[in-house]
């Protein structure tokens, strides 16, 4: 106490004749407290393998200012509820109103096998229906995906999401053997956060169908494995799709097809949509949206059938967490995370009862761990 006291009180220190001395003591006394207490909160300053341990303890502790996405949310809100029942009485898509829902959760392992078994990765060939034309026999590819990009153990999935930015999170993306993107979105002047790589792009109709996005000519499109969907009847009926579109991309695939005959580009099958669209209803307590699932869950689908691991980056939200929709744009709502056409809150529900990571890797960088099919 007497020590304490004269460390505090400079005057004290001035009028000891052996102030020095005893500034030199409780120097010492300090360092040994510091390294004391270094050896027992930082261990993984002295032993590389108790990183882990380190995590765990800053994650107790600062676990209840970090919430980390429930597997179990339901809480859509008000709103959301009103809309989702405006949905069904259009039911744009003609979906079935006498869907499952299931009063027990399955285990992970079995909800694995029936997306496995239910959802396999399915794209047009030449001659599927409609799509048996000389054009469409000529520029449909007749190499699977899986025959285009090889065989993948590590793969990426990386969000649009805002909460992505200022993630630093670039040179860890690009380690991997294939990245995927969505859309628009870009790497250059984003690379620190979101890399560089682009082995795939997943893109829904409206990227071929806008007049802003330039989707013949800009560079963007042109970078690794292009996919394209778009929402069909629930019937998977391709004569009525084909008919009748969401949006009437078929032209638009034709031209660039032309233009960029080397360019591995497929249309993916709406079975593989509203497969994977049953399988989100039957594993939620209540009515989801009866529309097809995000680009986003799509996506990550496409990626467990072709990798044998996969990182999900901003799926389920990390605690940088914002109302942002996507890193290169302004746009604010929080609809992006939540979802309001797309059952989203769904969505992310199925993807946390597959994770295999740690709550403490979706709070500190947003990832998911998943195993392939």
């Amino acid at each position: 106490m007497q020590l304490s006291i004269w460390i505090m009180k400079p005057s004290l220190r001035m009028h000891s004749p052996h102030w020095g001395f005893n500034f030199m003591i409780a120097t010492c006394l300090l360092m040994m407290l510091y390294f004391i207490l270094r050896k027992s909160f930082l261990p993984e300053r002295l032993n590389p393998a108790a990183t882990v341990t380190a995590k765990a303890f800053v994650w107790k502790v600062h676990k209840k200012h970090w919430p980390v996405w429930d597997e179990n949310a339901t809480e859509i809100g008000v709103a959301m509820r009103r809309a989702i029942g405006k949905f069904w009485e259009r039911n744009q898509f003609g979906v079935p109103r006498n869907m499952t829902h299931r009063n027990v959760t399955v285990t992970q392992s079995d909800l694995m096998h029936e997306l496995r078994t239910r959802v396999p990765l399915r794209t047009i060939e030449p001659g599927d229906g409609p799509f048996s034309g000389n054009e469409w026999q000529e520029y449909l590819p007749r190499r699977s995906l899986e025959q285009s990009l090889g065989p993948l153990k590590t793969c990426a999935v990386v969000m649009s999401s805002g909460s992505i930015g200022n993630s630093a999170l670039g040179a860890e993306i690009d380690k991997h053997d294939a990245v995927l993107r969505f859309n628009a979105a870009p790497t250059q002047k984003y690379s620190a956060d979101v890399g560089n790589k682009t082995s795939m792009r997943l893109v829904n109709s409206q990227v071929l169908t806008s007049k802003y996005t330039g989707f013949l000519t800009d560079p963007l499109y042109s970078t690794g494995v292009l996919i394209v969907w778009d929402p069909s009847p629930y019937s998977k009926d391709l004569y009525a799709w084909y008919k009748k579109p969401d949006f009437n991309f078929f032209r638009t695939y034709l031209q660039y097809r032309k233009l960029h005959p080397e360019q591995p580009f497929y249309i993916l099958s709406p079975s593989f949509q509203w497969n994977l669209w049953d399988i989100i209803q039957e594993n939620s307590p209540v009515h989801i949206q009866p529309h097809p699932p995000s680009s986003g869950m799509l996506g990550i689908v496409v990626m467990m059938n072709l990798c044998e691991q996969i990182s999900v980056y901003e799926f389920l939200p990390s605690r940088r967490r914002t109302s942002l929709c996507h890193y290169f744009e302004s746009i604010r709502n929080k609809q992006c995370t939540m979802g309001h056409y797309h059952p989203i809150t769904f969505e992310k529900n199925l993807i946390k009862r597959l994770n295999h990571g740690t709550d403490y890797d979706i709070c500190s960088s947003g990832k998911v761990t998943l195993h392939g099919f």
